[in-house]
């Protein structure tokens, strides 16, 4: 009888445990079907999910850490390790007066520099306290593409931000008017400098693209010699880099990283940034290809006149990219367009 009595207890356990498993996957269920139905409303079938819906999940699955800076503008200036001239008269010009919620950095790539050459950067570093050094990197024009994702990465692994403006050590900007005009600008998608896309690939020489091989034309892309990204482009960028192919210019890599990606890509001739300067204009922006003596000379103009140029020149013709024909015909030179 007591046997028969501890069975009998053994198999109701077994009941109410199995009851209370099935219970338990009955809530489960609910929830999920709960949460799918929520989804579902959020992103109907058969379409997209919407971009801010996009943002939510990828900020969700890699929430930001707390960041060592804050500010509304970074500048980013790709320099070599002996550049040391270059860099002196970039603060000491436009780089001179700038608000606090401006960062500025110089970035140089440390790895296989000699003890002297280290020496040198530390001592500077401990001086402006502006150097950005990648000890990962060995700094070189064949490395460009990868300085800018170390950098990219960096920038948003550890500032908070809102723009970057990127620019080569050889570029002149109006950094008040940049600064004012973004203000105005929605910190978000915004790829904004001097735009080509018709630009053949290069075959030989400096620029030569061996591993190119999308179509016979880069694909639109703003000249490196100073462009603005918005910070979420930048961390896009830094979160897709183990994906992205790199190319021998990085400003075409830039390009090619974000063509499928919908951005506002934004034109503008006041950025003077080809591969040679196409003068002097009292509207531009960003000048590239300045020699140390051009970069004094406009910012003394700017401090005793108020304007860049001395005497307006233009060397080459300009133009607005025309977005609504094909890239190969984006690009005609007119007079008339600063």
């Amino acid at each position: 009888m007591n046997l028969l009595r501890l069975v009998c207890r053994h198999k109701t356990a077994l009941v109410i445990g199995a009851i209370c498993g099935f219970a338990a996957v009955l809530v489960f269920l609910a929830k999920c079907t709960s949460e799918t139905l929520k989804q579902d409303q959020q992103d109907p079938p058969g379409l997209a999910p919407h971009p801010n819906a996009l943002q939510s999940r990828l900020e969700h699955n890699n929430p930001p850490a707390r960041k060592d800076h804050s500010a509304f503008l970074v500048i980013l200036i790709t320099t070599g390790p002996k550049y040391t001239e270059r860099r002196s008269i970039i603060r000491s010009t436009w780089l001179a007066k700038r608000d606090s919620d401006v960062l500025a950095k110089f970035v140089v790539g440390t790895h296989g520099l000699s003890n002297e050459d280290l020496q040198n950067l530390n001592t500077e570093q401990g001086r402006h306290k502006d150097l950005l050094l990648l000890p990962d990197l060995r700094d070189s024009y064949e490395n460009l593409t990868i300085k800018l994702l170390h950098m990219y990465s960096w920038l948003d692994q550890n500032v908070d931000f809102k723009f970057v403006f990127k620019a080569d050590d050889d570029t002149f900007a109006r950094l008040d008017l940049l600064k004012e005009e973004l203000k105005g600008k929605e910190p978000t998608r915004l790829y904004w400098g001097f735009f080509s896309g018709r630009g053949r690939v290069k075959s030989a020489g400096k620029w030569r693209e061996s591993l190119w091989d999308l179509c016979d034309y880069y694909l639109p892309y703003a000249l490196g010699g100073g462009y603005i990204l918005s910070a979420d482009l930048v961390r896009f960028v830094h979160l897709n880099r183990a994906y992205l192919k790199t190319w021998q210019s990085e400003d075409v890599s830039l390009g090619a990283w974000l063509a499928p990606v919908d951005v506002r890509r934004t034109h503008d001739p006041r950025f003077d940034t080809e591969y040679k300067s196409r003068g002097c204009n009292n509207k531009y922006l960003v000048t590239h290809k300045q020699s140390l003596e051009d970069m004094l000379e406009k910012h003394q103009t700017l401090q005793r006149h108020g304007r860049l140029c001395k005497e307006e020149v233009k060397l080459r013709l300009s133009y607005v990219y025309d977005w609504g024909v094909p890239p190969s015909q984006c690009c005609q030179r007119k007079d008339g367009v600063p």
